[in-house]
């Protein structure tokens, strides 16, 4: 047998052993998850076990399994299959995994599955236990005492990153939205104000964050305020959000210069809401043909057909629409590289959309201080997987006030007449 024989047969054997060690793992992972699911389940029935119908019998009983759903993990994807409670009473209780909410389609680091648990409901003494079947040895790790010095660091960088200098930094754009999270705080500001920036050089940054009143222009000015405070003294070119918040308001009085563009994601629904069901894909067409518009003039015309179309039997849709003409079309005076992020929230959106569908209300209420510091973490976690924005070499023209129509710069759009008349 030749040498490369020998060498091809050996990896072909070492691969086997590779792939049975793994198949193995895989079916040890699936055996553990499985079991920890049925203890949450065991629990979670027996803490329900008060609740009768008026014949005596069981309110919330077994009703078979969700769909089988893979997980992305370390030892490649593990099946779980998660099983199902029903009501009999209507009242809208369900069964929901603390180890696999809803939705989590692969694993996550412990970095970001601490603060995620913390705020799903978990209580510091159940983290060793809930863990086990997942970290197996390593679950001493996260011992009672160890996730208390956790929290206090949690608080400790919290507030370090709080108190950190903005004077050396320049924000082009900012996103701005409020996220409202179940996971229920002591107060009643369950909303978290939100400000990501993009930076000259087109990195997204997690500006700002606070608890407060999405609807408030008074808890955004005092975010505002907090950032002045931190040294930022020159305003972002451009803010994109939801026309509904107080936000508005605040950064008019906070950074007058900052141009206005409404988030094309949350016009949609708004208009959509306001129309029956069956004319709503029709409409959302005609919406998508604005914003898409290859330029103003364009986008002014599919505005017209929009409202010529509407106007006379939704005339509140129509509303929706015209309340925000200019400030839904400002994009198109950046750079056509950049409104793909700018047309919209989806910075926000989809970075929070996560935290959001994973965590639920528990039975008792966190203090402010945890929520914040939870929530921290899982946006420090996220902020290293952000992209770098399209065309960010741009940024630098949108900087120094280059003007652009259409999303061309002026001087592209002398040079396309002078080729124009060239050509002539």
């Amino acid at each position: 047998m030749s040498k490369d024989n020998v060498l091809a047969l050996k990896n072909t054997v070492e691969n086997e052993v590779k792939d049975a060690l793994t198949g193995v793992i895989r079916e040890a992972a699936n055996k553990a998850i499985h079991e920890a699911i049925m203890v949450e389940l065991k629990e979670f029935m027996e803490s329900l076990s008060d609740l009768r119908l008026d014949d005596g019998k069981q309110q919330v009983v077994r009703n078979g399994y969700q769909p089988e759903r893979n997980v992305a993990t370390g030892v490649g994807n593990v099946k779980v299959k998660l099983p199902k409670v029903r009501d009999r009473k209507g009242s809208g209780i369900q069964f929901h995994s603390l180890l696999v909410p809803p939705y989590m389609r692969r694993a996550k680091t412990i970095d970001e599955l601490l603060p995620l648990l913390y705020l799903q409901g978990i209580s510091t003494n159940h983290f060793q236990a809930a863990l086990a079947p997942i970290l197996g040895e390593n679950a001493k790790n996260v011992s009672p005492q160890v996730i208390c010095r956790l929290k206090a660091q949690w608080r400790d960088e919290l507030k370090a990153w709080q108190n950190c200098s903005l004077s050396d930094k320049r924000y082009v754009y900012w996103w701005v939205d409020g996220i409202y999270l179940t996971a229920r705080m002591e107060s009643q500001k369950t909303c978290i104000l939100v400000i990501i920036g993009a930076t000259e050089d087109g990195k997204k940054e997690l500006v700002a964050f606070s608890d407060g009143f999405r609807e408030s222009t008074d808890s955004w000015l005092e975010l505002l305020r907090d950032i002045k405070r931190r040294g930022l003294t020159i305003a972002p070119e451009l803010a994109i959000g939801d026309g509904a918040m107080g936000f508005w308001s605040a950064i008019e009085k906070e950074f007058p210069k900052t141009q206005h563009q409404r988030c094309w994601v949350h016009k949609t629904a708004n208009i959509l809401n306001k129309l029956p069901k069956s004319l709503q894909t029709h409409a959302k067409s005609k919406l998508h043909g604005i914003y898409m518009a290859p330029g103003k003039e364009e986008a002014h015309a599919a505005y017209k057909d929009f409202i010529a179309t509407y106007q006379a039997k939704y005339p509140k849709a129509v509303e929706c629409l015209t309340k925000d003409k200019e400030k839904l079309l400002t994009f198109y005076g950046f750079p056509a590289e950049h409104w793909c992020h700018i047309r919209s929230t989806n910075p926000i959106e989809s970075t929070f959309a996560t935290i959001q569908h994973r965590t639920r209300q528990a039975r008792g209420c966190y203090s402010r201080e945890t929520v914040l510091c939870a929530f921290f973490k899982m946006a420090m976690q996220a902020e290293k997987k952000w992209l770098r924005l399209r065309g960010y070499q741009r940024l630098a023209e949108v900087v120094n006030m280059v003007k652009f129509i259409d999303g061309i710069s002026e001087h592209e759009v002398d040079k396309i007449k002078q080729d124009k008349q060239n050509a002539a």
